[in-house]
């Protein structure tokens, strides 16, 4: 992807879903131009920049010791402030290629649970890295409401759960706010740390994050299959400290991932029962709607049905919906402004 593909973009808004696991970038009038990995690789020599997004990614894991390839962001707020905002920079000079002058409106998405330092973190790296003041931030659960389809600024009850990499976030909405909301730091990542332990206590084999990732999409799921599959593990024996190779079942992997799926179930019933009753009526009618990466893994909807007694529906494009949603915002921007946060209130 050629830094000069995006040069129409030129002077537009932008709306940044800065997520943990992955970055997407969507312009006023082109809609979604960049879908990265969150990941930087450094050389600590001599603190230098060396990849970003896919290219950063496929160094973690392979890289020798003076180079770290690393997340700048954790259960989806920044844990590294100076490489978050070398990270948003580098997007943002994809994003409108090698012009200086570009000053783009921006939205970034952000957890409901953060904390008010948390936030301003947020809409300073975005300041910092070229974006017009004042920064606006949304809620990923409107954002993921929004860009679900959902009928926010009605007087109805409408349920959102988006699980990304690092947060789930679970939200009832109504007239255009967040009426009750929870924001666990349990999702996708979670998941693959499970599977890594998991992997590492029943068979000795050590993986990594990228291994684990792939069985979770592959081989996850959250209630027992039709048809119960094999998989092939590749990793390093910790006995021997030789590569090896294990056979798995997808029963095995559902029962390493079962804890963070249990947390997620939890947090769905858990704002369910904290929801007002007449909003409650209304989503028994409109049922719950499921985005993020998460939403993907199979057996999820069912399972959640059949926790909640709700029916459930994932998103036309659950791992867009943030960021089709605060983009949106920006197309839309005197209609929807309501439910963005400026820099300038805090």
């Amino acid at each position: 992807m050629s830094g000069n593909r995006f040069t129409g973009a030129f002077g537009r808004d932008m709306a940044v879903d800065l997520g943990t696991a992955n970055t997407l970038v969507f312009v006023r009038g082109s809609g979604i131009v960049l879908n990265e990995p969150s990941v930087v690789a450094v050389n600590s020599r001599d603190n230098r920049l060396l990849a970003v997004g896919t290219e950063a990614k496929r160094m973690m894991g392979r890289t020798p010791s003076h180079i770290h390839a690393v997340r700048p962001l954790g259960d989806g707020v920044i844990a590294d402030f100076d490489l978050c905002e070398k990270m948003l920079a580098y997007f943002i000079r994809r994003v409108h290629g090698s012009r200086r002058l570009a000053k783009p409106r921006m939205v970034v998405c952000v957890p409901s649970g953060i904390t008010g330092v948390e936030q301003r973190a947020v809409q300073e790296v975005a300041e910092s890295a070229g974006a017009r003041k004042p920064a606006y931030i949304i809620d990923e659960p409107m954002a993921a409401a929004i860009g679900a389809g959902l009928p926010v600024h009605q007087p109805t009850g409408n349920m959102v759960v988006d699980i990304g990499g690092g947060t789930t976030e679970v939200a009832v909405i109504s007239l255009g706010g967040i009426v009750t909301s929870k924001s666990v730091r349990i999702a996708g990542d979670e998941m693959d740390d499970a599977i890594i332990q998991f992997i590492k206590k029943e068979y000795s084999l050590a993986i990594g994050e990228r291994t684990a990732e792939e069985i979770k999409i592959a081989f996850g799921s959250a209630c027992p299959l039709v048809e119960e599959l094999h998989a092939e593990i590749r990793g390093r024996d910790l006995i021997t400290g030789l590569p090896k190779t294990i056979v798995t079942t997808t029963a095995e992997i559902r029962q390493a991932i079962e804890e963070p799926v249990s947390a997620i179930v939890d947090a769905v019933r858990g704002t369910l029962d904290q929801t007002p009753p007449e909003l409650a009526a209304d989503i028994m009618v409109q049922g719950i709607v499921l985005t993020g990466g998460g939403a993907l893994l199979h057996g999820l909807d069912a399972r959640l049905a059949a926790e909640t007694g709700m029916t459930l529906r994932i998103a036309d494009n659950p791992l867009h919906s943030v960021a089709i949603g605060a983009g949106h915002c920006l197309e839309q921007f005197n209609v929807l402004n309501g439910v963005l946060i400026s820099s300038m209130n805090r």
